[in-house]
């Protein structure tokens, strides 16, 4: 049973009473509305729930930012509406009595709220319809685990954080063992909610974990992302327990990546389209300029897959994050991996952490693809050594300000995204920078408070 028969059928037996009505915000959070089984059955379940649409124009504490044309106070900050895709209806384990649904926004008349997170998505997959592809992805999340609850870090100011392991844990079957009873909770849990687990596996830093989720339509994909992550953090804190998700919570341990898989398939005969034996990279013409658009744009976007100021600390050479705009055959060194055989033949960016935004990350990848294909960019050779040590080539940005004057001129992203989208990204990019200029470090203070 799936959709809106799931929720029904749970209503009328009495096993759910609350059915959570979501979006994805800027950040890539869920936020919407808890419904009781009765209104939702007489009122959401046909019309959606109505939301104020600053929403979409706030930091990740809430706050109203200025900048924004598509909402502000001389608009009033009016109300959206979310009406609920059934398909990606779900029970969730976690949470007694609870169903699940996403939604995509529109004004009263029902037209698209088009700066929203989903709405942006589904517009290149659009895009690509068009041009006779459909795109699958995969989105591979690590987070950090600690023996602390989110409540005792906050009040501890962050300091002195316990992570779940004392030693690196990157495959070792007896440190994991430690942390399985969350673990086993993450998989069980996800499965029984309808997200389609493949294995868990300790990770290159001290309680570090990356839990895998089958590929599938890039929608699909951003969808269970968005449930997998809050989940994990529901399913923490329920243990006493904190995960963070952020790309650089220390610099003394790795950071957290969200490796992005992308593969391009027939959009009518759904026969994949990425390889070619009998070419030297192993690409059919498609793929190889799929891959060679992401890499043309990987400038450009970069912001997409690294959003917030911490992204920029991961980028250290070494460290199992990229740092060169270059690809490579099975080398994790290339900020672009091309992996897998036959159908399984796909493209793995290794640019984004664990803080991306699935839904504007995978529109990324997606526009730059696409822009790859109409502009029959080739992606050149694979990069065959260390791509750390690599001279005279691209780099990613290493700084959000970097990353912001490059999305700002970016013609990718106008091409693709339009005016009006552009201008809400790039104005989100810029506050948060705005906003991280209005703190003083502990590093700051600790270096210049007497010596300077």
């Amino acid at each position: 049973m799936h959709g809106r028969e799931l929720i029904d059928a749970g209503i009328a037996n009495g096993s759910i009473d609350t059915v959570v009505v979501a979006f994805p915000d800027m950040y890539g959070r869920p936020v919407g509305k808890r419904v009781t089984a009765d209104f939702f059955r007489s009122h959401v379940a046909e019309h959606g729930i109505e939301a104020c649409d600053y929403v979409l124009a706030v930091d990740v504490d809430m706050t109203p930012l200025p900048g924004y044309r598509f909402t502000n106070w001389d608009t009033g900050y009016g109300d959206v509406v979310c009406r609920p895709d059934y398909a990606t209806a779900r029970l969730i384990p976690w949470l007694e009595g609870s169903a699940f649904v996403i939604g995509d926004l529109t004004d009263e008349a029902g037209a698209p709220v088009e700066v929203s997170p989903r709405r942006i998505l589904r517009r290149q997959l659009e895009r690509a319809a068009e041009r006779g592809l459909r795109v699958c992805s995969a989105t591979e999340l690590e987070f950090f685990l600690f023996l602390d609850s989110y409540e005792e870090a906050s009040a501890r100011g962050w300091r002195q954080l316990r992570p779940h392991t004392s030693t690196i844990e990157d495959y070792q079957l007896l440190q994991t063992t430690r942390e399985e009873y969350i673990v086993r909770r993450i998989r069980n849990e996800m499965l029984a909610a309808g997200i389609p687990v493949e294995f868990s596996k300790g990770e290159a830093g001290r309680g570090q974990h990356e839990v895998n989720v089958t590929y599938d339509e890039s929608l699909v994909t951003a969808d269970r992302h968005l449930v997998f992550k809050n989940g994990i953090k529901e399913i923490a804190a329920q243990e006493g327990r904190a995960a963070t998700f952020m790309a650089k919570w220390t610099m003394d341990d790795v950071g957290s990546s969200c490796h992005v898989h992308t593969s391009l398939w027939d959009g009518e005969s759904g026969e994949p389209l990425m390889a070619d034996d009998g070419h030297p990279s192993g690409l059919s013409t498609l793929g190889r300029h799929f891959l060679g658009g992401q890499l043309h744009a990987a400038r450009q976007l970069a912001w997409l897959a690294a959003p917030t100021v911490n992204s920029y600390r991961r980028y250290v050479p070494g460290s199992w994050a990229p740092t060169a705009v270059v690809w490579g055959e099975d080398n994790r060194t290339c900020g672009f991996r091309v992996v897998g055989h036959g159908a399984g033949r796909r493209v793995e960016s290794r640019i984004p952490g664990a803080d991306v935004n699935p839904y504007l990350v995978l529109a990324a990848s997606i526009a730059a693809g696409l822009f790859g294909i109409d502009h029959e960019i080739e992606p050149g050779d694979a990069y065959p050594a260390n791509a750390y040590e690599a001279a005279d080539v691209p780099r990613i940005p290493a700084t959000l300000v970097e990353a912001i004057e490059e999305l700002r001129r970016s013609a990718v992203a106008l091409e693709a995204f339009g005016p009006d989208v552009h201008h809400h990204l790039l104005n989100t990019a810029e506050q948060e920078w705005a906003s991280s200029n209005r703190h003083v470090s502990d590093w700051e203070l600790a270096r210049n408070f007497e010596r300077i």
